[in-house]
């Protein structure tokens, strides 16, 4: 889905969404509730700049709006894979926006990240897995890494790979199998502005990825071994 027809379905044809490049940026309203709204578009690759301009408007947001909800519209192919954002850097850009979004969460504000169209690699991980909640759209694309390139990290045979995804999420790209692996919290489908609503009012603070992923079958040990770890500690 295009970017401008989302937020046309979620808060109406003046929305006052702007985009500028890949980047987007917004102060919605929602049901009379003011929202901090950014992202990305154009399957983005984030850099340096694209990650600094997210975190400056979180950190905006928590500095002049105290408490108003945050929501991250993510479609990205990943981290800019150049030179130059490497020699810049892109790591700790990458790692201050990820910082900039838990801290509004410790903040008390409400952060909601949807995939809306493609998330890969570290622009997922710095943003929507950072969230109170993620949640997707149903013909959203989600991986970490395609099946050739786990092969050639892991040293698994692809056919191997291809094997253990059809029965383990873990390997396997899609929406569906990071809704089992509980880190989608689920798909948001039919009605986008009654998703967004229940997300707003329901969704938890508490990180329940490991949790969501046991009760689903997708990742069945990670919340055990959380627990080992706490009781050890």
């Amino acid at each position: 889905m295009q970017w401008n027809a989302l937020v046309t379905q979620l808060f109406g044809p003046f929305h006052g969404m702007r985009e500028a490049g890949d980047f987007l940026r917004g102060e919605v309203m929602f049901e009379g509730q003011p929202i901090t709204v950014i992202g990305t578009t154009n399957h983005a690759p984030i850099g340096v700049e694209l990650a600094l301009a997210q975190a400056r408007v979180v950190l905006d947001t928590m500095a002049q709006h105290p408490g108003r909800p945050i929501l991250l519209l993510i479609d990205t192919q990943g981290q800019q894979l150049r030179r130059r954002d490497e020699l810049l850097g892109i790591n700790r850009a990458m790692a201050h926006l990820g910082a900039s979004i838990d801290l509004a969460r410790r903040k008390g504000h409400r952060v909601i990240g949807l995939v809306y169209d493609q998330a890969l690699s570290g622009g997922f991980i710095t943003s929507g897995l950072i969230a109170d909640a993620c949640y997707a759209l149903p013909e959203a694309e989600i991986r970490v890494m395609r099946i050739p390139a786990m092969a050639r990290v892991t040293k698994l045979p692809e056919d191997r790979l291809t094997a253990l995804s059809q029965s383990n999420p873990v390997f396997a790209p899609g929406v569906q199998n990071y809704v089992a692996m509980g880190g989608v919290r689920s798909l948001w489908d039919g009605d986008l502005q009654a998703a967004l609503r229940s997300a707003l009012s329901q969704t938890s603070t508490e990180d329940r990825r490991a949790i969501d992923g046991a009760e689903r079958g997708g990742r069945k040990l990670a919340a055990a071994v959380v627990q080992r770890v706490l009781d050890a500690a």
